[in-house]
């Protein structure tokens, strides 16, 4: 069974020209591209986005480093894609990273942690569709 998950590399990633070594470290991994589209979040779509994270200490520095500049969004499939994606992209924490993760090759701390990635097929089938489906605010 194939399943869906969203994957974002993030303004620094981007800024820093690691979109191709990211993309290849996915493909050899066994994912298969459906879409990929540039987006450039505003504080209202990136507020959307990160709807969950809302009250969090966290949550002003994330909406402000993704309005930063543009982001990659891929739709990707494979058998248990947010898991398996989830375990290539290693922890946000630094201190928690796997060597050879993508964060530990490209992060550069825990907001500027390089990419995104789904944390539940719920997640993955609502971020998709954010990105992917018809909500203007990220068109």
């Amino acid at each position: 069974m194939t399943d869906q998950t969203l994957f974002l590399i993030k303004p620094n990633a981007v800024q820093h020209k690691h979109i191709g070594h990211i993309i290849s470290i996915v493909e050899e991994n066994g994912f298969v591209l459906r879409n990929i589209k540039i987006i450039k979040f505003d504080c209202d779509s990136a507020g959307v986005f990160y709807a969950m994270h809302k009250g969090k200490e966290f949550y002003d520095r994330l909406v402000s480093f993704m309005c930063s500049g543009d982001t990659i969004a891929l739709h990707l499939s494979r058998r248990n894609a947010v898991q398996k994606l989830r375990e290539l992209v290693g922890d946000a924490d630094p201190d928690k990273r796997k060597q050879g993760t993508i964060r530990s090759l490209y992060a550069e701390g825990i907001t500027e942690n390089a990419v995104h990635a789904s944390d539940s097929d719920e997640a993955a089938a609502r971020e998709i569709e954010l990105i992917f489906g018809d909500l203007k605010a990220l068109a």
